[in-house]
């Protein structure tokens, strides 16, 4: 090593040796300029650096913006920011007086509507947009929805079901599925922030890679149908990426020897099987699934979706019927009915008759063999379910047993989804007279909530029709339970539109202050257990998905001051509630 004061002597040679007379000279030419010509160049050189720093400090912007990013923008200049935790909610809307009488919110029913001003992209022209709610009803369903949303956010997020009172939840599909089912609800609703936290948490945690068996009717109503309405409003591709990765998992349950689907499928090894507790599927279930799988092969321009759906409906076409009735079961290997099953418009059967009509305008009134399907079961109900009562002549529709031997004067809560679609075949065209029985059953579903003391209806209901005693509807203690459902809103919120009788909208906020006053609890909304005992209604301790995708949403539109704010015109409602548009001209 050496020391700070030694010295090494070289000898090289002169052309080794480094010239110094460049840098003197430059110190010489610098000392030479004048005072002023220094400042000039220090400013100079100054500004020079202030620049360049402030250009490498910026983030690079991508010189090409992808589909989904221009999307996604737009979508944020419509609907804000996206917030990542689910729990950072502001409780706001309207306010009940002691009377559940709705007051005017002083800061208005959406405090939610802040604009994303960081990146303004001008949204695609498609993109369907919906304006704040303008009535005071439809602020007190707004808040309705916010209280459930939070309590669902604070302890469910991210699973199927909350259990409000328990304050945990319940996973059936482990999907989230009150999130997707909800979606279009909050985008209707124009619930900024609720839906963008929502669309997020599907962009980044929605996997259909589960090892799980799920019901094929189910989750196509809810989620498959949820993900496409969705994306037919925002026109945001992950929804559409995502709807299509789970239509592909579920085409094996396609693979039966009929082609009429088995109705439960794993998700991960996409093995399909009959339910466990029968070998055969529900009716309604495999035919209720074809709106969601024909719209997806619109989309995608793929007709394997629509292929194997469009089959079903042709099998089933084809059967032996009673007067366009249907029993309740079919077997997937057999493609047959079971023989003797019940024939009802309620659990198991309802919506194979819902989706022949709407199927038919769905597909611009071109499926006639299903238009003709449908009028023909109409008359099957006239003739052999549709009764009266004793002593007020209520009308209801009954079910058929032992291969249409019996009938038995029962009638399920679900049934009351059929006053809305008769009306809508008299608005496209279909006999007059089904308005007539659309009316007549409107009234007697009234009256399943009118005549409880909380005001909501229960799940069955069985009606006199010998004069065995006098009252014309009665409720056995096992079908007393109300689980949220939506079926006679859905009906109001169509009879509304199509004649703008306001009475229908006075049902609907009398059935709303039921849900109030009995349901709702401190963490959201509850099924109960009893409708008939206002000071013991049994809580169930569950708030389905359906509440929000469904119940809330058509209480919403019921109560706009506009009928056409969801236009039947332009778009056909699934049985989960969710908007498609009727003919591919409408993509």
């Amino acid at each position: 090593m050496f020391g700070r004061g030694d010295h090494i002597s070289l000898n090289l040679s002169e052309d080794k040796v480094p010239l110094k007379k460049k840098p003197l000279k430059l110190r010489r030419q610098w000392n030479q300029l004048s005072k002023c010509q220094k400042t000039l160049i220090y400013m100079s050189s100054l500004i020079l650096f202030v620049t360049m720093f402030y250009l490498i400090s910026m983030e690079p912007k991508e010189a090409v913006i992808s589909v989904d990013t221009t999307l996604r923008n737009s979508e944020k200049n419509t609907l804000g920011n996206i917030r990542n935790d689910p729990r950072d909610v502001v409780e706001n809307g309207v306010e009940l007086n002691n009377d559940n009488q709705v007051l005017e919110d002083p800061e208005g029913a959406n405090m939610n509507n802040k604009v994303d001003n960081e990146q303004v992209v001008e949204p695609p022209k498609n993109i369907i947009t919906f304006p704040d709610p303008t009535t005071l009803r439809q602020k007190a369903v707004v808040k309705a929805f916010k209280h459930a949303w939070k309590g669902y956010r604070q302890f469910a997020w991210g699973h199927d079901h909350l259990k409000p009172i328990s304050e945990g939840y319940h996973d059936w599909f482990g999907l989230g599925l009150t999130i997707i089912d909800s979606l279009d609800t909050m985008y209707i609703m124009n619930l900024k922030d609720e839906y963008n936290e929502a669309r997020n948490w599907v962009e980044k945690h929605l996997n259909f890679d589960i090892n799980r068996d799920v019901n094929l009717f189910e989750i196509t109503i809810r989620v498959l149908g949820g993900l496409l309405s969705i994306y037919h409003f925002t026109k945001d591709e992950v929804y559409l990426k995502k709807a299509t990765d789970l239509a592909d998992r579920l085409l094996p349950c396609f693979e039966s020897e009929s082609g009429i689907p088995y109705s439960d499928i794993n998700l991960f090894t996409r093995k399909a099987h009959a339910p466990k507790w029968s070998p055969d599927s529900s009716t309604s279930e495999v035919t209720t699934i074809q709106l969601e799988f024909r719209y997806l092969s619109w989309l995608t321009e793929n007709p394997k979706y629509e292929n194997v759906v469009t089959k079903v409906s042709q099998l089933v076409h084809r059967l032996e019927k009673t007067d366009g009735l249907v029993p309740i079961f079919i077997n997937a290997n057999t493609g047959q009915f079971r023989v003797y099953s019940t024939i009802t418009l309620g659990a198991r059967g309802d919506s194979y008759y819902e989706y022949l009509l709407k199927q038919w305008i769905q597909s611009d009134k071109t499926l006639e063999y299903l238009k003709n399907d449908y009028v023909e079961s109409i008359s099957g109900v006239e003739k052999h379910l549709a009764k009266r009562t004793v002593p007020n002549g209520f009308l209801f529709v009954g079910e058929l047993l032992g291969g249409a031997k019996d009938f038995k004067p029962k009638m399920d809560h679900l049934t009351c989804y059929l006053p809305g679609t008769l009306a809508l075949g008299v608005h496209n065209g279909l006999p007059d007279s089904h308005m007539k029985l659309a009316e007549d059953l409107m009234t007697t579903c009234y009256q399943t909530y009118a005549q409880q003391p909380t005001f909501l209806a229960p799940e069955i209901t069985y009606f006199n029709i010998q004069g065995e005693n006098s009252n014309d509807i009665y409720v056995k203690s096992n079908d007393a339970h109300n689980l949220l459902r939506p079926e006679f809103l859905e009906s109001l919120w169509y009879m509304y539109q199509l004649t703008g009788n306001t009475t229908y909208q006075d049902w609907g906020w009398q059935i709303f202050q039921g849900f109030e006053n009995y349901t709702r609890v401190v963490n959201g909304y509850t099924s109960i257990g009893n409708v008939k005992n206002t000071a013991n209604v049994r809580p169930k301790d569950m708030m389905e998905s359906f509440f929000l995708s469904e119940t809330l949403k058509y209480l919403y539109l019921l109560f706009s001051d506009d009928p056409k704010l969801l236009d039947i015109d332009k778009f056909v409602i699934n049985t989960e509630a969710h908007p498609f548009p009727i003919g591919k001209a409408n993509l």
